[in-house]
């Protein structure tokens, strides 16, 4: 019978399979928690083999296929043992500019392995990541789901020493970062970087006071607030809040959901972080609020994986609300009942998607479902359902507690209200900026202290790559939207570069259920890798124009959508750049027929070839069948 080793002991599948059982009861064998079921095997034994899925499938009355789908849909669950530490270094666009590929270099020498393997004795694995939502203050790497920042060489030599020494992780880290970063719930070395306070999130609050305002009109009269606040999802897709609210009260259902997409996976956002690190109550009230709306009784905070060391904090902070009366039954004294539970992803940024995050938080693979029918009908569970990001839920409890028309003041009259950026890359201030829309990206450059600023990336990789000529567009939805993050590359650096390394990130990222994704991004990937070698030609350009199209209309989602981004403005942007690499004295011509090429394989088969082939005939079949031609 086979045997699981771990920390270099054999145990006994019959005491696995005890254990196992303990955590499926744990979870009441509700098959909605498979995800964390997975997680909390994964950071057990540091794997799930095989007999692992078995035992798992056999304990929830699951088919087998359908546990070991989702075991290998997600990044930080792994078949292969990855370490008693598991070290994930980010390789985002950011981390590389600020030194990773070093750090990198200096885990392998240390560690004596190369990454995408684990020692001997299994203590130490070594894996790359895309994003860990690190951007303004990179070099940053996981360790067992503990954030280490700013590192260098010489601190890779010593965090090594102490794995190999069995130091427990938390003893490992440096200075903590401020704020509640350094309570005990968080105990963290990440640090907040808030440089610019606006007048929604960074102003008095108490908690419960939106509660409090929004239980004395009717939920009908909140979605109505919210509807003539103006106020548009800040993931991104900028879709009104209140009509979404508002298509959700409207389903007929006796079950309704809120979910808070708090898997803020894109490359150089990072502001999810900070507004759950310091202020869970504002985001959490704003669930409230927006379950009282929509008559809803249950909520749940989609976390990412690599946040798993904020849950402790937010279970924490949810328990508070509750000893409270700000959650649970009877809220302020009130017939209304609301509850959130916190569920987490496990490394997929297609769960970033609605719908996707929806199949993850029951406990399948992210896979982003067919539209219609869209989640206020049918969403969690198949209930209507409301998802919004964070930092939505932040402004509609202020705006319940200040009402609709202090939070149109602000902004623009298609984009009311305020933005939160997360600004990272070639600036002297990278951090979070609460800016009202409307700004120029020029006056944001200059809040930031970039300079010699050759391009920015703005809404992360799906979003666009702009020139100098554009810094005088206004970030708001009719010019340039964004979910928030702002990235600035400094005239030293290569734009190729920076497209490749986003290009591969969406490669790695998509789901692989559409065709035009998959296959189409790892296309678009090799062209561009064509031209940066030397070797494309003008008519390389004009097809990853032309599939770049293609991706954007056909996939199934908005990965695939918004994924050829990347190329596609900076094409547009920096044409000059593509047009240098080219070759102008060749034009490649491919000599391969397909039609001719088939030959052997209709002889084979005993079917007649087809013969209307230029300068193909029968001899050139007999050639084939009997081995004397070639293609």
């Amino acid at each position: 019978m086979m045997h699981i080793l771990n920390r270099n002991h054999l145990l006994d599948p019959n005491e696995i399979r005890g254990e196992i059982r303990v955590i499926v009861e744990k979870y009441h064998s509700d098959r909605t928690q498979l995800l964390a079921i997975l997680r909390e095997c994964q950071e057990r034994w540091r794997h799930l083999p095989a007999l692992m899925i078995t035992i798992i499938a056999d304990e929830m009355d699951l088919p087998r296929v359908h546990v070991d789908g989702v075991a290998t849909f997600y990044h930080f669950l792994s078949r292969a043992h990855r370490g008693n530490y598991t070290v994930y270094v980010n390789r985002s666009a950011t981390a590389e500019m600020a030194g990773a590929a070093a750090i990198m270099k200096a885990f392998e020498k240390e560690v004596g392995v190369p990454f995408g393997q684990t020692t001997a004795d299994q203590q130490i694995g070594l894996r790359t990541t895309s994003c860990i939502g690190m951007c303004d203050q990179e070099p940053a790497v996981l360790i067992n789901e503990v954030v280490f920042t700013r590192m260098t060489p010489a601190r890779v030599k010593k965090l090594v020493k102490a794995m190999r020494a069995d130091v427990p992780i938390h003893e490992m880290l440096g200075k903590l970062g401020e704020g509640r970063n350094g309570s005990r719930a968080i105990h963290s070395e990440v640090v907040n970087n808030i440089r610019h306070k606006g007048p929604v999130f960074f102003t008095e609050y108490f908690p419960g006071s939106a509660l409090k305002q929004a239980m004395e009109v009717g939920s009908l009269d909140v979605i109505e607030q919210i509807k003539a606040s103006g106020l548009r999802g800040r993931g991104g897709a900028g879709f009104p809040t209140g009509q979404k609210w508002g298509f959700c009260r409207a389903a007929e259902a006796d079950t309704r959901y809120v979910m808070c997409n708090a898997d803020e996976g894109e490359p150089g956002t990072f502001k999810d972080r900070v507004l759950l690190t310091e202020m869970p109550e504002l985001i959490f009230e704003g669930m409230a609020v927006a379950g009282y709306a929509i008559e809803a009784k249950e909520g749940i905070l989609y976390l990412r994986g690599e946040y798993a060391y904020l849950k402790e904090h937010l279970e924490h902070v949810l328990t508070q609300m509750r000893s409270r009366h700000l959650l649970g039954r009877r809220i302020l004294g009130t017939r209304f009942s609301f509850d959130i539970q916190i569920k987490m992803g496990a490394g997929a940024y297609i769960c970033g998607e609605e719908s996707a995050l929806i199949e993850s938080a029951e406990g399948k693979r992210g896979q982003p479902r067919n539209r219609p029918p869209f989640p206020v009908t049918s969403g969690y569970l198949r209930r209507p359902t409301i998802v919004n990001n964070v930092e939505t839920f932040g402004c509609a409890a202020k705006i319940v507690l200040n009402g609709a028309e202090w939070f149109r003041k602000m902004g623009t009259s298609a984009s009311a209200g305020v933005k939160l950026l997360s600004i990272a890359g070639d600036c002297a201030k990278p951090g979070i900026y609460e800016i009202e829309w409307g700004k120029s990206v020029r006056e944001v450059l200059e809040l930031c202290g970039a300079e010699n600023v050759l391009a920015v990336q703005v809404g992360g990789p799906s979003g666009q790559c702009i020139s100098e000529r554009e810094f005088d567009r206004k970030l708001c939805f009719s010019d340039l939207g964004t979910g928030g993050a702002f990235t600035v590359f400094s005239k030293k650096r290569d734009i190729l570069s920076i497209v490749h390394n986003f290009m591969e990130f969406f490669k790695d990222e998509s789901c692989g259920f559409c065709v035009p994704c998959r296959a189409g991004n790892t296309l678009l990937l090799k062209a561009l890798e064509k031209i940066m070698v030397g070797n494309g030609t003008h008519a390389d350009i004009e097809g990853i124009k032309s599939l770049g199209q293609m991706v954007k209309t056909a996939s199934r989602c908005g990965l695939g959508q918004t994924s050829p981004h990347p190329l596609l403005t900076s094409i547009q942007n920096f044409f000059e750049v593509y047009r240098d690499k080219v070759r102008n004295d060749v034009d490649y011509l491919s000599q391969f027929d397909l039609r001719f090429a088939v030959i052997d394989s209709c002889v084979a088969a005993n079917r007649k070839p087809n013969l209307e082939l230029e300068g193909r005939d029968e001899r050139d079949v007999k050639e084939v069948s009997d081995g004397t031609g070639s293609c």
